[in-house]
């Protein structure tokens, strides 16, 4: 906890600001920024609020260790780790590698605690900063608390009961002990209350900015946690019933008007921001778009299937050939992608009821054409997946197994002709695919804004409230709004279940929760997977409903005892 805590408290001022000339005869350091005089101004206040911002984003767009990234997404009901077959590693093995001193659990313990630990700067330093206006120490303290309670929600999500504090670090400390599970959900309720009476409502500020409406529905899902149903349930309906957000139901955005759905236009560039129509997203992840200086995302390169990979062999010469035209990817289908995140067949096949537009062909591609050929072969044009392609070719050679062919998730991946030069190594090139689209250069990140929240899940979670207190037709009511707007067969009062509103959610948020995140809340991480994930399925335990806590911070923290978690070692 100290090597933390100590790091972030210096990163913290080398990167808000800059130094300044002395003499060097003078006995104090007066270069050096101390938070005494370099947190005075909105200016200053500004750059230490962008940095926890973007600690955040960098989490987000998946630009941290990215194996720690994707285990926020893998090793759950919705996908596996489809770059190790045999024998599994990572955490497809996950009674081996989830342990106290693996570095996934490490890194996002630190990830998050940096946020929290220059969040507690600002948070202390805003109520005697006298050169702010009283609406700008609310407007810095109020999306303080809310970048802390949001950490340590997820921390106790993950990891149970974890150190809190609150104060900020001068020097080290080396004696945090665990406060439980619910001391930290109340210490997340509490600072979501007061960021609440400070913030202001999502459309009197700008894109990207922590609102009202994102900490109450941040409030919901703590106040659920802490079992107070009632409290969630009003938290949620202060969010749905407030007029300035909505679900979006018609078409809209750049695309409006050409094939497409309304759940694929929450997804295409520029779409997402309250400033351009969506009233739907409640915090969205701001990046450059088209701008290689930006953050990039990652997500679309490790969820999309190593197409460029996948052969057929050729009925005339028995070669193999590619299935894409020259081995390339199509900004018709999707990004660049390499395979790494493998949704699981639950996701992929058994959870969809039939014109469910969140599985339409806009949304998960299922099928290609083969232009890989010559165009005087039979197989030219071919379907892969309805002309009976997959199914003739081996295991082995990747039908529909690990990593070079599965359905194409899309909402990661711009739409055709928004991959331009400027964005970096992704771009479009000159060369036209013959079914459509221009081919890709290879790229790891794209440059799309992605949502923290969506009021879709505002009522998801309502619906979860309405469960636990058993009264199932107003969940199921709560789920038919998503479901109505999806075209989809409406939701029964007999359906409803913590199963089946996991399952709403794999419809509704797929790829964009963080499903280890919300498996382990709920304590059902080791059921789902056994259940659902024929990799980390096998070896998961009920203990591991809980992440261990990272040795080191346990070794490090001699000044008192920081307990492990039930069932691992120390």
């Amino acid at each position: 906890m100290k090597k933390v805590l100590l790091s972030i408290y210096l990163l913290t001022f080398g990167t808000v600001l800059f130094s300044c000339k002395k003499s060097f005869l003078d006995e104090e350091p007066l270069s050096i920024y101390t938070p005494d005089n370099s947190l005075q101004t909105g200016a200053q206040f500004q750059q230490a609020i962008n940095n926890v911002y973007n600690g955040v984003r960098n989490i987000y767009m998946g630009n941290i260790n990215l194996d720690t990234y994707f285990g926020l997404y893998y090793a759950t009901d919705f996908a596996f780790n489809a770059t190790d077959y045999d024998p599994a590693a990572k955490l497809n093995a996950y009674k081996a590698t989830m342990v106290p001193s693996y570095f996934i659990p490490q890194n996002i313990w630190t990830a998050y605690y940096k946020i929290i630990t220059n969040a507690n700067l600002i948070i202390a330093r805003v109520p005697n900063a006298t050169q702010l206006a009283d609406a700008d120490k609310n407007s810095f303290l109020g999306q303080a608390l809310f970048f802390r309670a949001y950490s340590y929600k997820i921390l106790a999500n993950l990891f149970g009961g974890v150190p809190i504090e609150l104060n900020e670090l001068t020097e080290p400390r080396y004696d945090y002990v665990r406060a439980s599970r619910d001391e930290v959900y109340q210490q997340c309720k509490n600072d979501l209350q007061q960021a609440i009476g400070l913030l202001k409502n999502i459309n009197e500020v700008s894109d990207g900015t922590v609102n009202k409406q994102i900490a109450q529905h941040m409030l919901t899902e703590v106040l659920i946690s802490l079992k107070d149903y009632d409290g969630a349930i009003a938290s949620a309906s202060s969010v749905i019933g407030y007029s300035g957000v909505s679900l979006m139901t018609n078409r809209f955005g750049r695309r409006a008007t050409t094939p497409g759905d309304v759940y694929r236009d929450l997804f295409e560039y520029n779409n997402q921001n309250y400033s351009t129509g969506n009233h739907e997203g409640l915090l969205v992840i701001q990046t450059a778009l088209n701008n290689p200086a930006a953050v990039g995302d990652q997500t679309a390169w490790a969820i999309v299937p190593s197409l460029g990979g996948l052969r057929i062999t050729e009925t005339q010469s028995k070669a193999k050939q590619n299935v894409l035209y020259n081995g390339s990817f199509v900004d018709s289908i999707s990004s660049n992608g390499v395979g790494w995140i493998r949704p699981t067949s639950h996701f992929l096949y058994e959870i969809w009821t039939p014109g469910d537009i969140r599985n339409s062909s806009y949304n998960i591609v299922r099928d290609i054409r083969i232009s890989g050929v010559p165009k005087t072969s039979p197989d030219y044009g071919k379907w892969y997946v309805k002309d009976g392609y997959k199914d003739k070719t081996l295991p082995a050679d990747f039908r529909d197994t690990i990593r070079n062919f599965y359905p194409v998730i899309r909402k990661a991946s711009p739409s055709a002709g928004d991959f331009v030069a400027v964005a970096g190594p992704a771009v479009q090139t000159n060369l036209t695919n013959p079914f459509g689209g221009f081919l890709l250069n290879g790229a790891s990140k794209l440059f799309i804004q992605k949502y923290m929240a969506r009021l879709a899940e505002t009522y998801l979670l309502r619906a979860e409230a309405y469960l636990a207190k058993s009264q199932p037709q107003k969940a199921a009511d709560d789920i038919n709004v998503l479901r109505n707007r999806a075209n989809a067969t409406p939701a029964t009062a007999a359906e409803m279940n913590m199963d089946y509103i996991l399952d709403e959610r794999l419809r509704e948020l797929y790829l964009e929760e963080f499903r280890a995140v919300t498996l382990t809340r709920l304590g059902l991480l080791a059921d789902r997977d056994k259940r659902f994930n024929p990799k980390s399925g096998q070896s998961i335990e009920s203990f591991h409903n809980l992440w261990p806590i990272p040795s080191t911070e346990i070794t490090q923290n001699t000044g008192a005892e920081l307990k492990q978690n039930d069932g691992y070692s120390q």
